[in-house]
């Protein structure tokens, strides 16, 4: 039956897996898991995304998913929120645990000093937050086989990936018998968590990111009609987030929406706007790593103006060593022609001075380059051209290959609005109207971007 998991995300017939659907039982547990909350409980695959909807029993499906081993001796499991204040709220992760065992003390026991729960058999649940950039790194010398992410989109993307190093077993034992597994649960939001399980839920080795909705009508616990009415009070985006489970619906942000953005073709751009076009350069030469699984990207938006019209061409966004960002900067360069301005952000201070240098003396010989110094904070910068997008004056050009455009929405759609989202082509944008316009990231006028 497992075959049929591999499509979960796609049009599933839940009612055709109910039959055979009889995970281990979750130990402790004070009642039995309902019909999603067993498709949970079985998967076998090492990532698997439980919620959307608001009502769904998403912190019972986790509790109870890092509960079924714990008769096995040597089994480890932590759960995580973003901060530890999160942890200790009411009909939290860690209150909700302390409900279901308190009661089986002194049989379990519970460790204050390392927020643990510890089993008869020696088994353990932990409870960790990830609260600041670092946090990951306190749980460094970790070993479990099972971790578990309660409202994962609030979590930082490189926290969640560092922790897959942390799931290890033995060859042998009755410890090698548990599968590795990493849950997550949350309502909707339009960042890394859309992307990894909703957007592209394969991964570079074909195996599928399953993500199981789930909402009030699976629940048979909760009083469906007063969620419902509590529900009706929110605001229309996030009414469409946790009743409907939209993980599009449009977030009002600080600064920018996506309907603010059009979208035309090639054969409507003016061709006055290849007179007056810069290439601006956001670079970050950093690749992820054990310790930093979620650096900045370098980005690069073409970008021109005609008539008082912003026009993003096209908006490259990667990661690379130093040497990678070069070959990639170079072969832009040519691929643009020789009309195309290139500026770059010049860090403050030497090291920026020699960067600029170094590219214009080595890498972009030959084309209109120079640096760009920057001493305005980038929400500023971005409110240079932010109301010129409220006006409905940016367009986005349709790409005729690499389609960057949704990427590029969602990141303008996050930011001021998603903490620790990334701002690498806000960034390049911003510096590019600001070249153009020569006004410093301020002043205003009709803006048309197109990507």
């Amino acid at each position: 039956m497992f075959d049929e998991f591999k499509d979960m995300g796609k049009d599933v017939d839940w009612g055709k897996l109910a039959p055979s659907l009889q995970p281990k039982k979750p130990l402790f547990c004070p009642h039995d898991p309902y019909f999603k909350q067993k498709i949970f409980l079985l998967i076998p695959s090492l990532e698997v995304l439980y919620g959307g909807r608001a009502g769904g029993g998403k912190s019972d499906a986790l509790l109870m998913a890092a509960l079924q081993y714990v008769d096995v001796p040597g089994y480890a499991a932590i759960l995580f929120r973003n901060s530890f204040a999160d942890l200790v709220l009411p009909s939290s992760l860690m209150s909700r645990a302390r409900e279901w065992l308190e009661p089986h003390m002194p049989e379990v026991r519970w460790s204050s000093k390392n927020n643990s729960w510890i089993f008869p058999s020696g088994a353990s649940l932990t409870f960790g937050y990830l609260d600041n950039p670092d946090d990951h790194l306190r749980y460094k010398g970790m070993e479990v086989q099972f971790v578990g992410f309660d409202e994962v989109t609030e979590i930082k993307e490189k926290h969640y990936l560092y922790l897959f190093s942390r799931l290890r077993k033995p060859k042998e034992g009755p410890l090698s018998k548990v599968p590795l597994r990493a849950r997550g649960a949350s309502n909707p939001a339009p960042n890394w968590v859309r992307d990894r399980f909703i957007e592209h839920p394969v991964d570079e080795k074909g195996r599928r990111r399953i993500y199981i909705p789930a909402g009030l009508d699976d629940n048979p616990y909760i009083d469906q009609e007063s969620y419902r009415e509590s529900l009706a009070m929110l605001d229309p985006v996030e009414r469409a987030r946790l009743e409907a489970g939209d993980w599009w619906a449009e977030e009002p942000g600080a600064k920018f929406q996506k309907k603010w953005f059009s979208v035309i073709d090639h054969h409507e751009v003016p061709e006055e706007a290849y007179s007056n076009i810069v290439r601006y350069w956001d670079i970050a030469s950093t690749l992820p790593t054990e310790g930093n699984k979620d650096p900045d990207y370098t980005a690069g938006a073409l970008v021109s103006i005609v008539d008082g019209i912003m026009i993003i061409h096209d908006v490259i966004r990667f990661r690379d060593n130093a040497g990678g960002v070069e070959d990639v900067i170079y072969s832009t360069a040519h691929a643009d022609g020789p009309n195309v301005k290139i500026r770059m952000e010049q860090e403050p201070g030497a090291s920026g001075k020699i960067t600029i240098d170094h590219y214009a003396r080595h890498i972009l010989l030959g084309f209109d380059f120079d640096g760009h110094p920057t001493i305005r904070k980038k929400e500023e910068r971005a409110d240079a051209w932010a109301g010129n997008a409220r006006r409905g004056h940016v367009m986005l050009v349709r790409p005729s290959g690499r389609d960057w455009i949704p990427g590029f929405l969602d990141e303008v759609t996050s930011f001021g609005a998603v903490k620790d989202a990334h701002d690498d082509q806000i960034d390049a944008v911003s510096g590019a109207y600001e070249v153009l316009t020569g006004l410093g990231g301020k002043g205003g006028g009709r803006v048309t971007i197109i990507v």
